[in-house]
């Protein structure tokens, strides 16, 4: 049966309707709403074909039509139309990112609360933490007279970076300088300890020895942990009607919960290529999410992968505003650590 242009608009219409307003979708409904140019018999005869091509489907015996897992699927892939991140969005995003990028834990944790707040849907961030991954460098920027945040660059070119106190905290140009002093004893011991470098440094800065110090008891710390998770807007779920139920809802939440779990699930669906991916209902691989759709990209370092970030909504989201909102934060998350780390 040919899908020809008159049958891909009313599937549009569908689709458009039904995720704005969660009802199933009759002819009439497209006839009044839609300038199709053709009646609601024509409408019904297109519906009945596209039913029968799997596209749609009718719940109730007397109900209109919902999009079916392939005509979702055909929608993202051939229809749907980019949209462009409003201004006061982008702007929002890029101000969230830029003011808690030397927060790298409270941005991840921003970025899940945020998300959910503009799409309306739950938000996965996760953050990945390379096991042995060594330390390339370090920067050290002041926050106050007593506090330094020392920024940490690993050889994946993962950002990391800790608040560090001290009595006494030297200007831009002593803090330069002691960034590079540290730096080249990075490039020459890496994290082991060589007491005689580690003196010649603090001897170079003995007024600020303590801050010294401190810098070189967080290096050596080292320590390993593979990821954390970060969620925002789980009870978003409950304000769709369809999840009203809430034996339905607590597998979705069960789901929610189990951070090993999440994790697995950003990281095995999809090829995990640059870009948004967007896996629909039946696609997910966990029961509990069959009636949810995953759109999740990565954000990354140069050519390391650093971590995920996953919206999951019922199969009717709004595609196109949740792949805009998506796509915004990673390019800004990238950008902005690109900048920092100098990749």
């Amino acid at each position: 049966m040919d899908l020809n242009n008159r049958k891909i608009k009313i599937l549009e219409a569908i689709i458009t309707d039904y995720i704005n307003t969660g009802e199933p979708v009759g002819s009439r409904t497209i006839s009044k709403k839609y300038p199709l140019g053709i009646s609601s018999a024509t409408i019904r005869n297109e519906m009945s074909d596209l039913e029968e091509l799997g596209l749609i489907c009718q719940p109730h015996t007397s109900a209109g039509r919902i999009p079916s897992d392939k005509g979702y699927r055909l929608y993202v892939d051939r229809l749907m139309r980019k949209s462009d991140l409003p201004v006061e969005e982008s702007l929002f995003l890029r101000e969230l990112i830029t003011s808690n990028i030397s927060h790298i834990d409270y941005l991840m944790e921003q970025t899940a609360k945020a998300l959910a707040r503009l799409t309306n849907c739950a938000t996965v961030v996760t953050e990945a933490k390379a096991e042995d991954d060594s330390l390339k460098r370090i920067s050290l920027v002041p926050v106050d007279d007593r506090s330094v945040v020392m920024v940490k660059v690993a050889e994946s070119k993962k950002v990391d970076n800790v608040i560090l106190r001290a009595k006494a905290v030297p200007d831009f140009e002593v803090l330069n300088r002691m960034t590079a002093e540290i730096n080249a004893y990075i490039d020459k011991n890496g994290t082991e300890g060589h007491e005689e470098d580690i003196k010649a440094v603090l001897n170079k800065f003995l007024p600020y020895r303590e801050l010294v110090i401190e810098v070189f008891k967080d290096i050596f710390k080292g320590g390993k942990s593979s990821y954390d998770i970060y969620t925002g807007g789980v009870n978003n779920i409950l304000n769709y009607p369809e999840f009203a139920d809430i034996s339905k809802a607590k597998g979705i939440f069960n789901v929610l919960e189990q951070k090993e779990l999440l994790h697995k699930l950003l990281k095995n669906v999809g090829d995990n290529q640059p870009g948004v991916q967007i896996i629909i209902g039946e696609e997910n691989p966990l029961s509990e999410m069959k009636e949810l759709s995953l759109i999740k990209t990565n954000y990354n370092l140069g050519g390391g992968n650093i971590g995920f970030i996953g919206i999951i909504g019922p199969t009717r989201m709004n595609y196109s505003q949740a792949v805009s909102v998506l796509s915004g934060m990673a390019e800004n998350i990238n950008e902005v650590i690109k900048t920092l780390t100098g990749g």
